[in-house]
């Protein structure tokens, strides 16, 4: 028995080779930067608007832990005194019973401390934060969050 091997046989064909031509991979990538470009900015939306969520949660915490302060003491934290009063007893409240809260004061979504200012604008005490431009004002992700 004699064995005889074709050479065309025994080699791959050279003209077909698998993988994908450079327009292939150009038109996916198209296709990945439309899809990313149109789901891109409603995932950002969405994380912005936890944060704006999340600092008004803080803040409902905070003006709880306030109401509880007027219970022990008999009025609110002066300007002066602020937030900290709800971690620290201030010098000037007899019947502080704290501290208002569990952890340490927190810092808004963004970093920056919350703001305290008695009285406020409808004569009870404010806590805001000023978003995420730390500034006052703003639209959008940079408006203000108040109780």
């Amino acid at each position: 028995m004699q064995l005889t091997l074709n050479p065309a046989r025994a080699l791959p064909r050279l003209g077909r080779q698998s993988g994908m031509t450079l327009i292939e991979l150009l038109v996916v990538l198209v296709i990945l930067t439309l899809v990313a470009g149109l789901i891109g900015p409603q995932v950002l939306n969405q994380l912005g608007g936890a944060k704006t969520k999340t600092a008004a949660v803080q803040i409902k915490e905070l003006e709880q832990s306030l109401d509880l302060f007027k219970l022990d003491v008999g009025r609110y934290p002066s300007d002066a005194e602020g937030l900290r009063s709800l971690v620290e007893r201030p010098g000037t409240a007899s019947g502080w019973n704290g501290p208002y809260l569990k952890k340490e004061l927190p810092n808004d979504p963004w970093g920056a401390p919350y703001q305290y200012k008695f009285p406020g604008r409808k004569g009870g005490p404010d806590v805001f934060s000023f978003g995420a431009d730390g500034k006052a004002g703003g639209e959008g992700e940079n408006a203000d969050i108040y109780n």
